[in-house]
């Protein structure tokens, strides 16, 4: 059993976050849950590493002292599997926003789906989706998407060391991919539908590792709870 001493000092936790969380709100609920089992009342808690609320998957957690290596920990390559719907377009490039456009997909051959995996695999120029929290001029880019504000985003160099398709079932293709920080999957599942000459957007993503954390070593937040009684 952990004691306060040991949060204070330092702790990685491995949490596999729900769906429709945020990653902020993942910790806050732990510093809090933290800090009633101990009645502490100061306790620095950080993620290394955000999801998006449509994403599940692991979330590597620091308190204490730990915090400080977050920045190494959000620097280390992430493995994600999810799946891509194919024939259609989000502005958010996932199910956040309702389908914008819709493509035929009459032309797509598994074959042609295979091969397509190949041109996103290596070092490759990426644009961040528009509905993301990046910053720019201080706002969120997401605040100007949702405003109806066009912004400019510039593409940033990132690196996909594997895109691997494990299941393809009509318009629904699954995957693997492990990449390096800063790649949007969001963006990886738009840019993919337009290689494959159609549309593309996110309707699944899930976090499986970060460096050598895996998820299935991780935990509900529910189980951390009462784990903390």
């Amino acid at each position: 059993m952990l004691t306060a001493e040991d949060y204070q000092s330092g702790q990685v936790l491995l949490i596999d976050k729900p769906l429709n969380w945020t990653s902020f709100q993942v910790v806050n609920k732990l510093r809090w849950e933290i800090r009633q089992a101990f009645n502490i009342k100061k306790i620095k808690v950080g993620h290394a590493g955000t999801l998006d609320p449509l994403a599940t998957g692991l979330l590597v957690i620091c308190t204490g002292k730990m915090t400080k290596q977050i920045d190494s920990f959000q620097g280390q390559t992430k493995e994600y599997t999810g799946t891509i719907v194919l024939g259609s377009t989000t502005p958010s490039y996932d199910l956040e926003s309702e389908i914008n456009e819709t493509f035929p997909t009459d032309h797509i051959t598994e074959d042609l789906i295979h091969k397509a995996t190949k041109q996103f695999v290596g070092e490759i120029d990426q644009f961040p989706p528009v509905f993301s929290a990046l910053k720019k001029d201080g706002k969120r880019l997401y605040e100007y998407a949702r405003a109806g504000e066009a912004v400019e985003v510039k593409s940033r160099k990132i690196t996909i060391e594997a895109f691997e398709i494990t299941k393809i079932e009509n318009d629904n293709v699954d995957f693997r991919v492990v990449c390096s920080k800063g790649t949007y999957i969001r963006s990886l599942a738009n840019d993919f539908g337009k290689a494959l000459q159609s549309g593309g957007y996110l309707s699944a993503l899930r976090r499986t590792k970060i460096g050598d954390f895996n998820v299935s070593n991780a935990t509900s937040i529910e189980t951390f709870i009462k784990e903390l009684q």
